[in-house]
This record gives C-alpha cells, sequence and structure tokens, in this order.
C-alpha cells in the first residue's frame, strides 16, 4: 500500500491530515524546548524548593512534569483545529481570561506589589497568560472582516478589546504583558494593512502612556532607573543572575553544579536562563536563543505565505509574541532591558506560563498548516 508520511494514501482521518499538513519542525522545535524546560527544573527546581521550605526537593520539579504533559496535550489539540476552530477557541478564551481578569481585582492573590494570580487550591492561574494568544488571533479575524464586510467597525471594535485589555492589566499592574500584548496587537494591524495614520496613533500613544506609567508607577519608575543608573540602586537580582552566566564560561560547571542559583530568589522562574548559563555554559545558551529564533523566524515566514488574511495576520502574530517574549526575558537575564517579571516560554517554571505557551504555538502551527485557501 502507497503510503504518505506513515499514513496511506486514502486514509483521511483527522490525524492523517494533521501529520501530512503540520510543520513537523516546529512541531518538533516546541517538544524539545519542554523537555530541556524539564532538564533546567531538575537543575533549579531543588534550590528554589528550599528556599521556600519545602522538604521534598523536586517540589518544583513533579509540578512542572505534570505542567508539561498538560501544555503538551494542548499544543497538539491546539495544532489539529481549523482556522475556524482556532478562531472559536481563541474568543472563548479571550472571553474567559478578560473575566478572569476582572475577578483578580477583588479577590486576586497579591505578590511583589502585584494582583496577577487567582489561588485555585494549592496552585496560583494567571489569567494573562491565555489572554495574550487569543486576543491577538480575536483581532487578525476581526481586522480580516474589513474585506468581506467593508462597513463594519471591525477596527474600532478590535482596537476596544485591546483597551480594555491593556486597562486590567495596567490596573493589576503588569506592565511587562502590557507592553508584550501591545507590540502582539501592532504586528497584527500591520500585517493586516490598517492605514498608516492608525501607526502614527499608537506610536504617539505608546510614548504617551509610557511616559504616564513612568510618572504614576514607582515600581515602574525605579526598575528603568535601577536600568539606567544600577550603581544608585539594588539591583541584586540581576547582578546575580550575571555572576552565574559569568562563571559558567564557555561550557558551564557541570549540571548540578551551580552554586549562585541558591542565592537567586526567581531561579527556576525568571531567570532560570542564568541557571542554564551556570551550569551548561555559554554554548548551552547560545543554542537556547538559536532554537528560539529558529522557531520565531522560520513560523512568521510561514504565516506570511498564508493565502488567508486573517491565517496570516494571526499566525505572524503569534509567532512574533512568542519570540518576543524569549527575547524580553533573555534581555533581562543578560542586564539588556530592565527587569519585567516575564518567563522564558516552556523554560521557566509555572504551569500559567507553560500552558499559555503552549496555546500560542498550538494555535500559531493551526492557523500555518497546508491547506486549500478558504474563507474562515
Amino acid at each position: 500500500m502507497t503510503t504518505i508520511d506513515g499514513f496511506a494514501r486514502s486514509d483521511t482521518s483527522l490525524l492523517a491530515e494533521w501529520w501530512r499538513t503540520i510543520d513537523r519542525t516546529l512541531l518538533m522545535s516546541a517538544g524539545a524546548l519542554i523537555v530541556i524546560g524539564l532538564m533546567l527544573s531538575l537543575a533549579a527546581g531543588p534550590s528554589a524548593a528550599d528556599r521556600v521550605g519545602q522538604a521534598d526537593p523536586f517540589f518544583f520539579v513533579y509540578r512542572q512534569a505534570a505542567f508539561a504533559c498538560v501544555a503538551g496535550a494542548i499544543l497538539l489539540g491546539a495544532s489539529m483545529l481549523d482556522p475556524r476552530w482556532a478562531r472559536r477557541l481563541a474568543l472563548a478564551a479571550f472571553l474567559g481570561s478578560f473575566l478572569l481578569m476582572a475577578l483578580l481585582l477583588l479577590i486576586g492573590h497579591e505578590a511583589k506589589g502585584a494582583q496577577r494570580w487567582l489561588r485555585l487550591g494549592g496552585f496560583s492561574f494567571q489569567p494573562s497568560e491565555i489572554v495574550k494568544p487569543s486576543l491577538i488571533v480575536t483581532t487578525a479575524w476581526l481586522l480580516a472582516q474589513r474585506k468581506r464586510f467593508p462597513d463594519g467597525p471591525w477596527a474600532p471594535v478590535a482596537f476596544a478589546f485591546y483597551a480594555v485589555t491593556m486597562g486590567l492589566l495596567l490596573l493589576q499592574p503588569d506592565v511587562g504583558q502590557a507592553a508584550l500584548i501591545t507590540a502582539g496587537f501592532i504586528i497584527v494591524f500591520f500585517v493586516s494593512g490598517l492605514p498608516l495614520r492608525w501607526a502614527a496613533g499608537f506610536g504617539v500613544g505608546g510614548v504617551g502612556l509610557a511616559g504616564a506609567l513612568y510618572a504614576l508607577l514607582p515600581h515602574v519608575r525605579y526598575r528603568v532607573n535601577s536600568f539606567l543608573n544600577p550603581t544608585d540602586y539594588d539591583t541584586y537580582q540581576v547582578d546575580t543572575a550575571r555572576a552565574a552566566l559569568e562563571r559558567g564560561g564557555l561550557m558551564g560547571a557541570g549540571p548540578g553544579e551551580g552554586r549562585i542559583k541558591s542565592d537567586l530568589p526567581d531561579a527556576h522562574t525568571d531567570f532560570i536562563y542564568s541557571v542554564a548559563g551556570e551550569e551548561f555554559g555559554l554554548v548551552a545558551c547560545i543554542a537556547l536563543i538559536l532554537l528560539f529564533a529558529a522557531i520565531s523566524v522560520r513560523g512568521v515566514v510561514r504565516a506570511a505565505r498564508a493565502s488567508d488574511e486573517y491565517a496570516r495576520a494571526a499566525g505572524v502574530g503569534l509567532f512574533a509574541l512568542f519570540g518576543l517574549q524569549a527575547a524580553i526575558n533573555i534581555g533581562v537575564n543578560v542586564n539588556l532591558v530592565p527587569p519585567k517579571g516575564m518567563t522564558l516560554p516552556f523554560i521557566s517554571y509555572g504551569g500559567s506560563s507553560l500552558i499559555g505557551s503552549a496555546l500560542t504555538l498550538g494555535l500559531a502551527l493551526a492557523l500555518t498548516r497546508r491547506r486549500p485557501a478558504a474563507r474562515f
């Protein structure tokens, strides 16, 4: 029997069609990141457990493994959707996560001066991780309707969705996620071919909002000032992260041989890249950067070739969102950008981060599968 990619030509099942049309290089690369995240969790988890007083040194490792299984299922399940169902899932996820973000203002768990988490039993959930990819897909679909129904207020509706989301993020406050969502939203607008006056408006509004946040939010002002004038402020976390990278050198101190991670408060989350540098060296750090870059660039190029306006804009926005988040996290670790409190996709500890990253790439893979041109 003649087969294609392990399936018979006559096999038209969902699994066969998915396997034939999915970008397997991107899929395997995402799987590699999840595995790398589990390996680094083994490196950073025990010291983090000891720091918070957990008797089991593998407390965070076990939880990360469970989160990884859930994330893998979400990644595969979302990648099997057609663009219509991807849009429906995104809209449902956006509405659900938006309502949860509103609920945060009433019953959210506060940590480090921010109210970003819902406590569910022994777990914390951050709705903004889900709202990011779902807003990108919903915005792309709304803007794509302009050609089919030119008289509709599609652009203003899309902007309203973005504006209310930004409002809730800034009330938490979560300036880092707000900046990331803004970047993704602008990319979708650009790919969708919106007039230059919108771009100019975003530019002016962005500068004005950045100035207002600097003036009104003390923690934003502190982070910017400490980045520009580190000698005048306490930069313990960034300095410790840099020391870990320096100690690792070219090849690293060896698996489990990292010492500085014990002194780094967020070694298993925001600063796990520094743990990778200390234990596995510059070579591993560069390999991670190349893997994130390969996924982002290949994904954007593949999405840009889509014939449907909605799939093209959403795909480019999602892959760009994924790459930008990785770039910001790594930039913080090497002291190129002010601290943002942003995780490294698939690598940092945390269920919300893993699930959000899986949904982002799952939807992106679904929208970039090879298929005949169609309207969604």
